[in-house]
């Protein structure tokens, strides 16, 4: 089944999915080895992870669309990607759905928002002219059409945190989004569990949002009552990351090489622990691989050299 197929398919069943979302490669394969069912591709953590600058509109579309190649073409299950504004008008929309089609994406959202965007949940937000985004909406519809018709286009609207913008807003262009061809509606910016049953009483098509501004947050079973199609959480795999990064460095730099071997003790029997992360990245694949292709006695090139780990 294609990629894109699955991912259609897990919007339209009625039980919730998870999309947990990173900004990297690593991530992605995490993901996967987790047993969730897609990935999700945050364009705040790819500017992060990437070019260690703010979701503000600083990335390209060529870095984000080779990001989420990367991404795509390491794990089985499929990958929605953020796409930004599209990068351009509509005419440059279409370009857009074209080079994410190709990278092996099975979706993507494009938002509302004027160029130089930023980040959903930031403040100083602004949409642009209704009449605009739809033209860029049914381009990209039209875009996907050409490539691969079950790929997923979900247009997103930022209009209900953006200057002037109110629920009635977004939810009037939700539903002129739809009318040229969206596929899913994301509602950026919901605070309150009553935002969250309007967008679904207004809407016949799949829907999502993130739940930053809701406190206390639903949890799944909660989302699902409330209607919601997935369960985004664009930072899951990469906030514990950076967070823990973040801990360990500030330890290693009061206590030194301490830090580090109390750290290997602790995570000794980890899955991901010692040298147990090459088993997940696949180095018994590129072990396999060798001994079909290489010409040379793969097994005695490993019993005459040294290390701490070896492919099995």
């Amino acid at each position: 089944m294609k990629k894109s197929t699955r991912l259609r398919e897990l919007f339209d069943r009625p039980e919730i999915f998870i999309l947990p979302g990173g900004g990297c490669a690593l991530h992605a394969k995490l993901i996967e080895a987790a047993g969730f069912e897609a990935v999700y591709m945050s364009g705040s953590m790819t500017s992060a992870y990437i070019l260690g600058m703010p979701d503000a509109g600083m990335i390209d579309a060529s870095e984000m669309i080779r990001n989420a190649a990367n991404m795509a073409s390491i794990v089985d299950i499929p990958l929605l990607s953020d796409a930004d504004t599209g990068f351009g008008n509509a005419i440059n929309v279409r370009r857009t759905v074209q080079g994410f089609v190709s990278a092996g994406v099975a979706g993507i959202h494009i938002e509302d928002q004027v160029s130089p965007k930023r980040c959903g949940f930031v403040k100083g937000k602004q949409v642009i002219p209704i009449d605009e985004a739809v033209g860029k909406i049914q381009a990209a519809v039209e875009a996907k059409n050409e490539l691969d018709k079950d790929f997923v286009i979900v247009a997103r609207t930022d209009a209900k945190g953006a200057v002037g913008g109110s629920l009635d807003e977004a939810i009037s262009r939700a539903k002129a989004y739809v009318n040229v061809g969206a596929d899913v509606i994301y509602v950026e910016g919901p605070e309150t569990r009553e935002d969250l049953k309007a967008i679904r009483d207004a809407l016949e098509c799949p829907v999502f949002s993130a739940m930053y501004f809701l406190d206390p947050q639903p949890d799944i079973q909660e989302l699902q009552n409330l209607g919601q199609s997935a369960a985004i959480y664009p930072r899951l795999a990469a906030r514990a990351g950076y967070i823990a990064t973040w801990n360990f460095l500030r330890d290693f730099a009061n206590r030194g090489i301490v830090a580090e071997v109390e750290l290997l003790h602790q995570y000794k029997t980890h899955p991901l622990g010692g040298l147990k992360l090459f088993d997940t990245l696949g180095f018994a694949e590129i072990r396999r691989l060798e001994e079909r292709y290489l010409p040379e006695d793969t097994s005695l090139r490993y019993e005459q050299s040294r290390g701490l780990y070896e492919p099995e």
